[in-house]
């Protein structure tokens, strides 16, 4: 006969098993690492149970998993949020985003101005011809269709857009330049509130290029209106950044508050020598708006010079019309005359950034459409109107009429010191200004600026680390939770329970951008591992070919489900 003690030490054995729940299993184990939450509080030591597209617990001990990712050392944070992305056309030549994903970036956020939709005849065939090097069909209409598409075409990264402001104009009045009739604004403010039921984040203008220079500030503020109906937000590439740029800032704030919405300033700086001095005045007036009860914020990339086109550098008054209509106007030789005094001429007029920047050298030319002109890509306005024989300003007509483009310029503007400033302001996201490239391919032919490739590689290596101009928690928050809450996202930009699962591990002892100005077509390194929406993307440096991200809709979406806003 059994021992009866033995007996029943095997029953409450048998009878635990049973009663006791399983230990938890998650699908993806993040163990060890430093979470930086994206709060801004003090990092702790903790693992994240991932199971599915979310975060299910974060604690120690939580159990086992699929997929063990040892974060010991290192520093583990929500995915970053790029809010002034031009991933639109590289995003559909590689859905990749090797240039972003390596800097740990989980969400593209496109619209300065141009968005991909609402499109009728007249803008799809505008598309069309300012395709470049990257050729696509145009397979959609309205914008929630084009960001629908990318998703089901594959992409590594969430994406999410505004509403063009320009794209919303040119739908209606062309390249007109005259204020649209009350049928026309009416029109226009319906194509906003529909673009806000399919998901856009708001209104997004870029107001020194033609034709968005033609709008007055009582059109902004009808369009940001039919936005603030859904929660949007208006974001703004402002009318100046130079010498009437105290001014432009105070636009910003006006239409925030005759339509009763939050504002965001694109790429906040202070551009030209003779305006530099500027950047303190604009912080006390953006700050007393917020304390009067506005919602104001900017984003800024890390750098002293910007990159746009050669249209920056001439009149939009001789752009009316589109591109066609302008490279005619360039041809004829009284207008000709005309323009190349004007663009010699200081004036508070128009935006001109070949004066801003100071000199034809201070201008890299980086981006041609015309296979003949390639040979270019890298030299100065200077070497090129040497090269030629002519002075500066022909050269750079010349090279619009030539190219069929308005020609992709890098302009050498901003203080170095304003930089540092601008870094520490609380109420400052970043954007990289930039589409998301690989080194390889297509992408080759050109010299993108090194802000696609380094933008946030840079504040964490350069600013964080390095100069300390900001605490790592403070710089994840606005990288993260700060520009997702300024979105209205739910259930991202925090390491929370319940949120999406967009993760980022990295060394922030290492973490650095190699991207220059001569050699662009570099990755960053040091964000080791991300994950978006639960999937891994970048494992041990080295991307996994995954495409799980989404079009992440906005506040007004209709027919909520679990990828959009609140």
């Amino acid at each position: 006969m059994r021992h009866p003690c033995l007996f029943f030490t095997l029953l409450f054995v048998i009878l635990g098993a049973i009663a006791a729940p399983d230990s938890p299993h998650f699908d993806v184990l993040v163990s060890g690492g430093r979470i930086y939450d994206g709060t801004g509080e003090e990092p702790y030591i903790a693992d994240i149970g991932i199971r599915g597209d979310r975060i299910e617990a974060i604690g120690t001990n939580l159990g086992t998993a699929n997929t063990v990712i040892d974060a010991a050392g290192m520093a583990v944070s929500p995915g970053f949020i790029n809010m002034l992305s031009w991933a639109n056309e590289t995003l559909i030549e590689d859905g990749r985003s090797l240039g972003d994903i390596h800097q740990g970036v989980t969400l593209e956020v496109m619209g300065e101005g141009w968005s991909m939709g609402p499109l009728n005849d007249a803008l799809r065939e505008v598309a069309r011809q300012r395709q470049g090097d990257i050729r696509y069909d145009i397979e959609w209409t309205t914008l929630g269709d084009y960001l629908n598409w990318l998703e089901a075409r594959g992409v590594s990264t969430n994406i999410a857009s505004f509403v063009g402001a320009t794209t919303v104009r040119i739908h209606e009045l062309g390249f007109e330049d005259r204020a649209p009739s009350p049928e026309e604004l009416a029109r226009m403010q319906q194509l906003v509130r529909e673009a806000m039921e399919e998901g856009a984040l708001g209104v997004g203008s870029s107001l020194i290029y033609a034709p968005a220079f033609y709008a007055d500030t009582a059109e902004l503020i009808a369009l940001s209106e039919a936005a603030a109906v859904y929660g949007g937000r208006y974001i703004s590439h402002i009318r100046s950044e130079g010498g009437r740029l105290l001014e432009a800032v105070d636009e910003l704030i006006t239409i925030a508050r005759e339509a009763d919405i939050g504002a965001e300033i694109y790429h906040l700086k202070a551009a030209g020598a003779a305006n530099h001095g500027k950047l303190d005045a604009v912080v006390r007036g953006v700050e007393a708006a917020r304390a009067e009860g506005l919602d104001i914020t900017a984003n800024m990339y890390n750098y002293t010079a910007g990159a746009t086109g050669l249209d920056a550098a001439m009149p939009p008054w001789v752009q009316e019309g589109g591109y066609d209509a302008w490279a005619a106007r360039l041809q004829d030789p009284v207008i000709r005359a005309r323009v190349l005094e004007e663009i010699r001429t200081p004036s508070d007029d128009w935006e001109n950034l070949y004066l801003a920047a100071g000199s034809a050298d201070k201008l890299l030319l980086v981006s041609f459409k015309n296979p003949e002109l390639k040979y270019l890509t890298g030299k100065t306005l200077a070497e090129v109107a040497k090269l030629r024989g002519t002075s500066p300003e022909e050269t750079m007509l010349d090279l619009v009429v030539e190219d069929g483009s308005r020609v992709g310029t890098v302009y050498f503007l901003m203080s170095e010191d304003n930089v540092r400033r601008k870094v520490t302001l609380p109420w400052m996201a970043f954007g990289s200004d930039s589409g998301s490239m690989a080194p390889e391919g297509v992408f080759l032919l050109s010299n993108p600026h090194p802000r696609g490739y380094g933008n946030v590689a840079r504040l964490l290596g350069r600013y964080v680390r390095d100069e300390e101009r900001l605490s790592l928690a403070e710089a994840v928050r606005r990288l993260s939770a700060f520009p997702a809450q300024n979105l209205k996202l739910r259930d991202r930009g925090r390491l929370r329970e319940g949120y999406f699962a967009d993760v980022v591990v990295f060394d922030p002892d290492t973490v650095v951008d190699h991207a220059t100005f001569a050699r662009p077509h570099q990755l960053a390194t040091g964000v080791r591992d991300v994950l978006v929406n639960g999937v891994a993307v970048l494992r041990d440096g080295e991307h996994t070919g995954a495409t799980p991200g989404r079009f992440v809709k906005g506040p007004g979406y209709r027919g909520r489900d679990e990828h959009q806003a609140d």
